[in-house]
């Protein structure tokens, strides 16, 4: 387990250049030294216990103020929720907290995640989606012509990772702004990074983007999936119920 976490497999040039225009040289894009280097970057970043209680808060914070009510007004009222799109929202908004220390990241207003999803997730999801829609197409070289021509999928995917990056960028310059003020200085992953005061505009977008790449579907598959399996067991469900509300105090929750 500690050889997959940390060894490089090589993703080599054809999927390097399949995935560049999206992710860049981000930790997802790149090999050898180019990303051990910013491996280890992270890993310095999230060995900290500033950030790792940042990650906590904001979790709790996304749990108790949109999570749960969100779940209780459905159970009260009856609505059946997707909780697989719920989940995906809670996740998008958590990482985007995590990494921009951006809120409601999720929806195009500070509403409730019911509202339709913001101008940024849909370009991202989109972004991701006909990226790595590439590696499947049948005719290889197909996608390489239809970005020369700029028509199809190609088209759209360089609408969406232009709005993806134009945010991004938006954000980054921000963050920047804030560290050469008197403001106090924040906790996310993107102002760590900025008050290193090494690393280019575009550097910081790329490793922005490679925990949101890293965040944003593995936490809500997993969370689907548990929630699924404890549907389907009732022996399972029953003391977690009866234990919940003392863990929710040990929470503060």
């Amino acid at each position: 387990m500690e050889h997959i976490l940390c060894a490089n497999y090589p993703k080599g040039e054809r999927s390097i250049s399949m995935l560049v225009d999206f992710l860049s040289h981000g930790l997802f894009n790149s090999d050898s030294e180019q990303w051990l280097w910013q491996r280890n970057n992270a890993s310095i970043e999230f060995s900290t216990r500033s950030l790792r209680g940042f990650v906590v808060d904001a979790v709790q914070s996304e749990v108790r103020d949109r999570l749960l009510p969100l779940l209780e007004r459905a159970a009260a009222s009856g609505v059946v929720r997707d909780m697989e799109d719920v989940l995906e929202r809670f996740a998008f908004d958590t990482i985007c907290m995590v990494s921009f220390g951006m809120t409601r990241a999720a929806s195009p207003t500070a509403g409730s995640w019911g509202e339709g999803k913001s101008n940024f997730m849909r370009a991202f999801g989109e972004a991701q989606e006909l990226a790595v829609g590439r590696f499947l197409d049948p005719v290889g070289a197909s996608w390489k012509i239809k970005k020369c021509l700029n028509v199809g999928t190609e088209r759209r995917l360089k609408k969406a990772i232009a709005d993806v990056h134009g945010f991004a960028m938006e954000i980054v310059r921000a963050r920047r702004s804030q560290a050469t003020s008197a403001k106090k200085n924040r906790d996310d992953v993107l102002s760590r990074f900025v008050a290193s005061d090494e690393h280019g505009d575009e550097t910081l977008r790329d490793i922005a983007l490679s925990f949101l790449i890293a965040g944003r579907e593995t936490t809500s598959s997993a969370l689907t999936w548990f929630f699924w399996l404890m549907s389907s067991r009732p022996d399972v469900v029953a003391p977690l119920v009866e234990k919940g509300p003392l863990v929710l105090v040990y929470l503060g929750l």
